[in-house]
Parts: C-alpha cells; structure tokens; sequence
C-alpha cells in the first residue's frame, strides 16, 4: 500500500518543480514496538524486531538517502535495516531538551532533494512534522507503531501523506485513551 501512494504522490509532483529541484521526501515513523526493561532504554521485541524487517520492505523501492534517529536504541535499531539496506550510515539526532524536532527537521533539510527516513517517538514524529511545515498533528497512542506518514517538501509547498506498514496497530478508538511515550 505504501509503495502505490509514494510512487502516486511522486507522480503528482509538476515537471516545471522538478526543473528547478528536486523535492525532499521525508518518510517519519514511530519506532518499533518496545520492550519493558531496561526502563531507560529499552530494545525492540521480536514484533518490533518484525516490524522493523517490514519497513525494509516497505521503502525498498523509496531511495532512501538518509537515515535520521535519535540515541535510544528503540529508534536506532528500526532504522538500522533499512540504513544497512541502503549503505547508509543512520545520523543521530538527540532526543533531549525542547529543540530536538527543530534539530531533526535541520537535519533533513540538509538533505535537500532526497528521501530521508526519520525515525522518532510518540510524541516527536508530529512535532517534528510541524517544525517541517507539515500539519500540527496529536502525539501518536501509545499503541500505535503502524503509521507512517510521507511529507514531500517541494519549494513552499509541504504536503502530508498517511500510510501503514507491517502488521495493523489496534484501533485507536479502542486503545487510546492517553498517548504516551
């Protein structure tokens, strides 16, 4: 699914955009499902180790340039298969203070006219979205690791693109009371 609308929304970029420059294609997610322990910094489960293997195969076809994380191994161990995939090494972008979703999106446009993959937290992937230009969006339910949303930065124009990945989140009317980290 995710590949028909990347490829849909690139199709839909004017040629005269694509004369000037390329746009910047920003792929952000939520890191994979986390374990419980260490509390501080806790590793992937086999369902997030999965569902880092599925982001690979979804954005094998995207041309992902860059990979972009942060210092917690729950973010830098989603992106590492599509980083290995790609011969990239991840950039590290940390985590802390109120700065860090401004810190990521002038990371990303320091990769001006390509596919960055970023991988955030619950309550980062949409600040960081609107520190991109994107829409103000609410933090993501703690339940939720399937979304993906696709921004295509294009001169003044940003537009937003909501997919999935991997396996199905629970509906967030079910389960989500209370976004959290």
């Amino acid at each position: 699914m995710f590949k028909r609308l990347l490829a849909a929304l690139l199709l839909a970029i004017p040629f005269a955009a694509q004369a000037q420059g390329a746009p910047t294609v920003v792929i952000l997610v939520r890191h994979a499902e986390k374990g419980t322990t260490p509390a501080s910094d806790p590793p992937l489960t086999e369902a997030g180790k999965a569902r880092a293997s599925a982001l690979t195969a979804a954005l094998a076809d995207a041309n992902v340039q860059a990979v972009i994380t942060t210092q917690l191994a729950r973010t830098r161990d989603t992106g590492r298969p599509v980083a290995e995939a790609r011969h990239v090494t991840p950039e590290v972008v940390s985590a802390a203070g109120a700065g860090h979703a401004q810190a990521v999106a002038d990371a990303v446009r320091r990769h001006a006219g390509q596919t960055v993959l970023v991988v955030g937290h619950s309550n980062t992937v949409p600040a960081i979205i609107a520190a991109l230009g994107g829409p103000k969006l609410p933090d993501i339910c703690d339940s939720q690791y399937s979304s993906l949303y696709t921004l295509v930065l294009d001169g003044a124009s940003v537009r937003l693109v909501r997919g999935s990945y991997g396996a199905a989140s629970p509906d967030p009317a079910d389960s989500c009371a209370n976004a959290m980290r």
